[in-house]
């Protein structure tokens, strides 16, 4: 039995791709297992064409290949109908952090949807997994659940098979919160308050936004680079830079600066 206090809906994902790079791979599998607060579940699927050539490593992990997505939809189409599903959710999966939700916000962002994460509860099965007990899904249920993972990386076992290992862990660790503000806070631990975009490329400094990475420009002011060097910000945004970082560099580029975080503000996540 579900044991999560829920305020509103919360949507246990899982994602089945082309690879491992949330920016430069795609989706071919979702599933999304939508629970509410009332008791309900809604168990939705989409198989999509990725658009591009499905590695032969990719298929033999999920033996999903380039024919079983020929006649599939590309991403765009069922793009409005994922995110209308999403969009008063919370969101929990294996590895969501990491992977599912950066890719989500990727796809989206290619079709000119904007996903927020930075104002949703994000529960992890893995950092809780990897926190207790470091290992993968098919192990995460034969520990907890005394089950063999049959289904393996077929999206919808995967988050059928997600959902029993979450509540076993709450069965194992009585300590687990299960408000999920805090069970949020533990799996997805703010990131550092100074960062302007989620993979910290970006950072505020004495007000000033600034270069975070590389080593001829780190430290930079963007403002300055803006001015002075163009060309620099230009590159980065034909790079491969996550769309939240590309999207800062397009605003300076179009004399749109962000204003510094107010103290006491969430950090980005």
């Amino acid at each position: 039995m579900l044991r999560w206090k829920l305020q509103r809906p919360i949507a246990v994902i899982d994602i089945e791709s082309t690879g491992a790079n949330p920016r430069l791979d795609r989706i071919i599998d979702l599933s999304i297992l939508k629970l509410f607060p009332d008791g309900r579940r809604d168990l939705h699927a989409f198989r999509v064409n990725p658009g591009i050539l499905i590695p032969p490593e990719a298929t033999a992990i999920h033996h999903i290949a380039d024919r079983d997505v020929a006649d599939s939809p590309p991403f765009r189409t069922v793009a409005a109908q994922v995110f209308d599903l999403l969009n008063d959710s919370d969101l929990a999966g294996f590895g969501i952090i990491r992977f599912d939700v950066p890719m989500l916000i990727e796809e989206f962002a290619r079709v000119e949807l904007a996903f927020d994460d930075s104002r949703r509860r994000l529960i992890d099965a893995q950092r809780i997994f990897h926190i207790k007990e470091p290992r993968d899904l098919s192990a995460a249920l034969s520990f907890y659940c005394g089950e063999f993972h049959l289904g393996a990386h077929s999206a919808e076992s995967d988050v059928l098979a997600t959902l029993k290992v979450l509540d076993a862990q709450f069965d194992k660790y009585p300590d687990l919160p299960s408000d999920l503000e805090a069970l949020n806070q533990y799996c997805n631990p703010p990131k550092n308050p100074a960062w302007a975009d989620r993979s910290g490329k970006l950072k505020w400094e004495n007000g000033e936004l600034v270069i975070n990475f590389g080593v001829q420009n780190i430290g930079a002011k963007v403002r300055d680079l803006a001015l002075n060097n163009p060309k620099y910000l230009k590159w980065m945004l034909k790079s491969d830079f996550p769309n939240d970082t590309k999207r800062i560099i397009a605003d300076v580029l179009d004399g749109r600066f962000p204003s510094p975080p107010t103290p006491g503000e969430p950090p980005a996540r």
